[in-house]
């Protein structure tokens, strides 16, 4: 690790360049991007396991929706704010690492979730696993905040949406690692264990972050002449922000995109299993990791190219997504509708490169729009509304619809909840079924999840569409192209 001079921790640069070396800045991005990536492994790795823990648990598509939806996004966004708030006057570094230490911890109590009776009051399995994945949504709350603005204090505003675009791999490839470890570790062991092998390391994780990246000078990259204000109150942040069409564009067509990304994650290894007959594993390893590593190159190489077009063409951070998102859309359409396992597999992969570049564009217009002394507290709002709205409902309306075509297609076929329950469809256990019942179960079980993920799929067209009014805002509302507002 390279150090930086003391000079530099004391006195801002003279110029408009970032802080410390560029060996250290690119040290502390690999830090950052490595902790966003195991914030994502550990979010993530619920819907890898799901197609083994769901049959298990004995719970329904709509309560999987719950666990890796409403249930993690709640307080991780009420309690993300306030974190974002201290973040904008605070020690981001600490921040940052206690909630590493328990992000992790939580993850790996999941394991441990079974029913519990406490006196005379049973609590079943389901809530016990309610309860740590609230955890975990709490500690995730205090990462991406200060490490935006982390970001923003260490790199200078021309190579920021790269930087951004860098971190905003850890999306794809936190998923990818979900995929990779969890889904092998469930084959070969079981959900439970899978839990405790990605949670536990994050504890040593967070030490050694603690140890190895300094806390920048707040507001250290902005430009030369730029005073610092004190903190401002939430509502005066807010006021900042109403004045910004493209944040609330930019925010609407984000949103909608975690909807749809969110929502279609959480059961893709579930919809796989389901629809190929294929194990938790061989969902995972064969088909989401490869994809999540090809969305990964997608998010980097769309950041990239925004950023090479950003000097000639601005509006390049907006129109770039807005393309990718309405291209993803046809992909995603055959991949849920093929018979055929490869091809499948193809388009999900084409379907995430092209569309995972509004990740590093909702990052930078979102910081880009306001001054420097409401960063993390711009990047607190665009989350809560993104990660409510959409991470919050996207999986729950999935299998809230997938449950709804299940019981309308059984009910169809002159079979009722009583005589046929979904899990009991699983692969593992439908054999126990009379043949009838099975025939049933092969005409609706997969169908029904299908359903739900070609209606999910099909809004990705609205996310375009926001984007590219918020491409006509960007001139009026971006502080860079407006250096008076810089303060």
């Amino acid at each position: 690790m390279t150090a930086v001079s003391k000079s530099d921790a004391q006195e801002p640069q003279t110029e408009n360049t970032g802080y410390g070396s560029k060996s250290y800045r690119t040290f502390v991005l690999s830090a950052l991007t490595l902790i966003y990536i195991l914030n994502f492994v550990d979010r993530g790795l619920l819907a890898v396991v799901g197609p083994d823990l769901v049959p298990e648990l004995g719970i329904s598509d709509t309560q999987f929706g719950l666990l890796t939806g409403f249930g993690f996004a709640l307080l991780y966004t009420i309690v993300g704010i306030p974190l974002a708030r201290l973040a904008d006057t605070g020690h981001r570094v600490w921040i940052m690492t206690i909630c590493i230490a328990l992000w992790s911890l939580m993850t790996a109590l999941c394991g441990l979730s079974t029913e519990v009776t406490i006196g005379s009051i049973t609590i079943g399995a389901f809530w016990v696993l309610l309860m740590c994945r609230v955890g975990v949504g709490v500690g995730e709350a205090g990462c991406t905040p200060p490490a935006n603005s982390l970001i923003a204090d260490y790199f200078t505003p021309r190579e920021r949406s790269q930087a951004l675009g860098v971190y905003a791999m850890g999306v794809t490839l936190g998923g990818m690692f979900a995929n990779l470890i969890g889904g092998w570790v469930t084959d070969a062991f079981d959900w439970r264990t899978a839990f405790f092998v990605v949670g536990l390391p994050g504890l040593l994780i967070a030490a050694i972050f603690k140890m190895t990246v300094k806390e920048p000078p707040r507001g250290y990259t902005d430009p030369v002449g730029t005073k610092p204000k004190e903190r401002v109150e939430l509502r005066e942040a807010i006021r900042e922000l109403m004045t910004k069409p493209a944040f609330w564009l930019m925010t609407a067509g984000a949103t909608i995109a975690a909807f749809c990304g969110y929502g279609i994650s959480s059961f893709q290894s579930i919809f796989l299993v389901r629809a190929h007959g294929i194990t938790t594993g061989e969902a995972a390893i064969w088909i989401n990791t490869p994809v999540a590593l090809v969305a990964a190159s997608g998010t980097f190489a769309t950041g990239w190219m925004a950023t090479r077009l950003y000097k000639k063409y601005p509006g390049a951070i907006a129109w770039v997504p807005a393309i990718g998102l309405a291209l993803s859309v046809p992909f995603y359409l055959y991949a849920f509708t093929t018979e055929n396992l490869l091809y499948a597999g193809i388009c999900l992969g084409i379907g995430g490169f092209v569309k995972y570049g509004y990740l590093a564009a909702q990052y930078t217009i979102g910081q880009g729009v306001v001054t420097m002394r409401v960063r993390a507290t711009a990047t607190a709002v665009l989350l809560f509304v993104v990660n409510l709205i959409g991470y919050g409902f996207g999986p729950l309306f999935i299998g809230a619809i997938s449950d709804i075509f299940f019981v309308n297609g059984i009910v169809e076929l002159g079979v009722t909840t009583e005589e046929l329950a979904r899990n009991q469809c699983h692969p593992r256990v439908i054999a126990q079924l009379s043949e009838p019942l099975q025939n049933v179960c092969g005409a609706v079980y997969a169908d029904s999840l299908r359903s739900a993920m070609l209606i999910t799929a099909s809004l990705y067209a609205a996310c375009a569409f926001f984007f590219l009014l918020t491409w006509r805002r960007l001139d009026k509302d971006m502080v860079d192209r407006n250096p008076a507002r810089a303060t």
